[in-house]
């Protein structure tokens, strides 16, 4: 298929990577989604209106989400990591990937749920997965801004990526390419597509990377995920924090040296809206709880979206000839994304160069 055709159904995180890998290999690749654009548009009149890829902290905790996902999760994570930071470089974005591991914490009142977490995260068998526990001197010495946590555990191996940079540059560097904005995907069959305007263009291969907009040809149910962006001159938050407390799941993951992303998760619901009062309250709250330094940061956006999910809340990758569909990534795109796209390569029978990062 060298030299070949290439049609991909939704232009977010995976059919980024999906049209630089493939774009990188010498195929032909065009690329179709409802979006006016490659760019994000965040605040009010934003909300909904951009890849889901956009709306993350962008965590990569193999280690840490195995709290709620199974073993499965985990091992495409480890892969990710390695992947990610292979991309990164060949992007040329520096401050794009960093491992420098990633920190849980729990309050005093909170040991009883963090011991639960720490158990289920134990028996993980991967060689770099390890949860250390850090007492007060030792986390003060890795994090001066994070205080006010009882307890404290140090996940050496994990990562983080900036979103935005890498959603931005994929688009932007990906050769033999083109981008077809404010064109939905209705239907996705071997070899072709059925677009709304009408046209069913063909091609050799198809990807169907639509999320939420592959109903009702998979069950997938959109999972809100809201995020809060905070400035704040010179932070010194060096690793992402994920708070462990019986109610909600809450991360804070720096993204430059003036910029902190505090998020939740998962919320079930389909809500495009703006963020409640409600929900915003106990982000900030939980996030000042830790790191008291927040109190005279600056909110600059907040964003929400929703997240692709199906019933077992675990990834679908489903190769047949002439077209793969891959889907239900949940809150865990980032951390799945580039080992599932080097899986779906593998198994629709791609050049062995389309498994190399670097082809």
């Amino acid at each position: 298929m060298s030299g070949g055709t290439i049609g991909i159904a939704g232009a977010g995180l995976l059919g980024r990577l999906l049209a630089w890998r493939l774009g990188r290999a010498g195929y032909r690749v065009s690329v179709f989604d409802p979006a006016p654009g490659p760019a994000a548009r965040f605040g009010v009149h934003g909300e909904g209106q951009h890849a889901a890829g956009f709306t993350a902290a962008g965590m990569l905790s193999p280690l840490a989400e195995l709290e709620t996902a199974g073993p499965r999760v985990a091992e495409l994570g480890w892969r990710s990591i390695d992947l990610w930071r292979e991309i990164a470089q060949a992007l040329g974005i520096e401050h794009g990937f960093v491992q420098h591991g990633s920190l849980m914490l729990a309050h005093r009142n909170d040991l009883g749920a963090a011991q639960r977490v720490l158990a289920r995260l134990s028996q993980s068998t991967h060689p770099r997965a390890s949860a250390q526990a850090l007492d007060p001197s030792r986390l003060l010495a890795l994090e001066p801004a994070l205080q006010g946590a009882a307890h404290a555990w140090l996940l050496p191996d994990e990562a983080h990526v900036d979103p935005v940079a890498i959603m931005t540059a994929l688009q932007a560097q990906a050769p033999n390419t083109q981008w077809h904005w404010n064109h939905r995907v209705v239907t996705v069959e071997p070899g072709c597509m059925a677009l709304e305007n009408g046209d069913s263009p063909q091609f050799d291969l198809v990807f169907d990377v639509r999320g939420t907009g592959a109903r009702p040809s998979l069950p997938v149910r959109g999972v809100r995920g809201e995020i809060a962006w905070l400035h704040l001159a010179a932070h010194g938050l060096t690793r992402p924090v994920r708070l462990l407390h019986p109610r909600h799941r809450v991360y804070l993951v720096p993204r430059d040296e003036n910029t902190v992303v505090v998020g939740a998760s998962e919320i079930e619901s389909e809500d495009r809206s703006p963020a409640s009062v409600r929900s915003v309250v106990e982000l900030l709250s939980a996030a000042y709880s830790v790191m008291p330094a927040l109190a005279e940061a600056r909110v600059t956006r907040l964003d929400t979206n929703l997240r692709p999910a199906l019933p077992d809340n675990e990834p679908l990758l489903d190769a047949t000839p002439r077209c793969v569909r891959i889907n239900g990534l949940f809150r865990h795109g980032w951390l799945l994304a580039p080992a599932l796209v080097s899986d779906a390569l593998s198994a629709c029978g791609a050049l062995d160069s389309l498994c190399e990062v670097s082809a």
